[in-house]
């Protein structure tokens, strides 16, 4: 699944988003607290064969907001969605030592039993029903030093929207939206709630609807 669109999302919470906006960073964590158990150990066993001390990474989503993405990695009221442009990104990570990135290769179990997959590709691979995340990875790994997180600096411009949560309360909306654009930097980037589960336009469709004799 190959993303022709622009941007790439980081679904995460307020607190995450709050230090990305005020460093102007993206963190890279530790995957040993990854909630798909498959993942996790995929990182473990990579870490382990190629004698690593540190694999943090950072997973984006490459296309069109879901329902799943949102229900996934940002289930609560105070789920934030940033929004970054691809071509920036990328381009801050191309020649950074110690950094692989890529798109997430989907296969299915089938493909592997006699084939298993190298090492190498370990981190970047995810079984088949998780297709339809379209994810992007970033991942730091270092054979000595120590650390559960790592922060790397985004390029101006790279941040273009932050999404707020569609189940953040309506009344913290405008609150919320207004401190996130006193910080430094931030008063020109576009700050909205996410109509995905709560739409004007789709819900007043019902209101048009006729009736065709069925």
């Amino acid at each position: 699944m190959t993303s022709s669109g622009k941007t790439y999302r980081r679904y995460t919470n307020l607190a995450a988003a709050i230090h990305m906006l005020q460093t102007k960073q993206i963190t890279l964590l530790s995957p040993e607290k990854w909630d798909d158990g498959n993942d996790r150990h995929f990182m473990e066993v990579y870490k382990e064969k190629r004698n690593l001390q540190t694999v943090v990474a950072i997973c984006l989503a490459k296309d069109a907001d879901t329902y799943g993405h949102w229900r996934v990695f940002s289930p609560n009221g105070d789920g934030v969605c940033v929004i970054l442009r691809k071509d920036l990104l990328i381009s801050s990570f191309e020649g950074v030592p110690g950094i692989r990135h890529g798109e997430v290769d989907y296969r299915e179990i089938r493909h592997l039993r006699s084939d298993p997959p190298a090492i190498y590709e370990l981190p970047f691979l995810k079984r088949w029903p998780y297709r339809s995340e379209g994810e992007y990875r970033v991942l730091y790994e270092h054979a000595t030093d120590v650390a559960k997180a790592k922060d790397f600096p985004l390029p101006d411009g790279c941040i273009t929207e932050v999404v707020l949560s569609p189940w953040m309360p309506e009344p913290l909306v405008e609150s919320v939206r207004r401190t996130l654009k006193s910080i430094e930097g931030c008063s020109g980037i576009s700050m909205y709630q996410s109509t995905l589960v709560k739409n004007p336009e789709w819900t007043s469709i019902t209101d048009r609807a006729h009736n065709d004799g069925r």
